[in-house]
């Protein structure tokens, strides 16, 4: 194992650009937060993020709550190791929780084709919750093939891939502060 440090890949290396700074998120969570507690008040809420990518949305919405909430995680898989989603939903890790007469919300850190997104709010829907609704940090409207109705939303990007704050490619950069394009020559695109 190398004592090298990984450092952050600079812009114009591996790095097309940043699209979302890392005040932008931070600002654009608070916002959703407080929208999330005025919808929900008086009510507790189970987020349910979806593993990994949502995992630092998940972390620093909670920070901003005053609700009451509570936290499940899902892991589902539609992309195995390439670049765009197959349309094809496994679920890697179910809920702990029973969702019944429970408002749930949905934390995802992007909703591209949507088709992932789709499904899993009609099997959370089938439990029986008080409601489902979702929160995500990133949405491309270009790339969408079904339409999802999100109550929260950070931000619409192009349709570019993307990486940082939880996004990957092949598990690397998801610890970046940031969101930035991903540089076409390392993923072969």
């Amino acid at each position: 194992m190398s004592n090298q440090a990984w450092s952050y890949p600079e812009v114009g290396g591996d790095l097309v650009n940043i699209v979302v700074s890392e005040e932008q998120i931070r600002q654009r969570l608070s916002e959703m937060a407080a929208e999330i507690d005025t919808d929900y008040a008086g009510e507790e809420i189970l987020l349910v993020g979806v593993l990994k990518g949502a995992a630092m949305v998940m972390s620093d919405l909670m920070r901003h709550l005053r609700s009451d909430v509570s936290m499940d995680w899902m892991a589902v898989s539609s992309y195995g190791a390439g670049t765009k989603s197959s349309g094809v939903v496994r679920i890697l890790k179910d809920l702990d929780t029973d969702l019944t007469g429970k408002h749930v919300l949905i934390v995802e850190d992007i909703i591209d084709s949507g088709l992932t997104l789709s499904w899993l709010i009609e099997n959370l829907r089938s439990r029986g919750p008080a409601s489902v609704e979702i929160a995500t940090l990133l949405r491309k409207p270009e790339a969408a093939k079904v339409e999802v109705d999100v109550r929260y939303l950070g931000f619409d990007i192009a349709n570019e891939f993307v990486v940082g704050y939880g996004l990957d490619y092949a598990e690397r950069y998801r610890q970046l502060p940031f969101v930035a394009v991903l540089a076409p020559h390392v993923y072969g695109g």
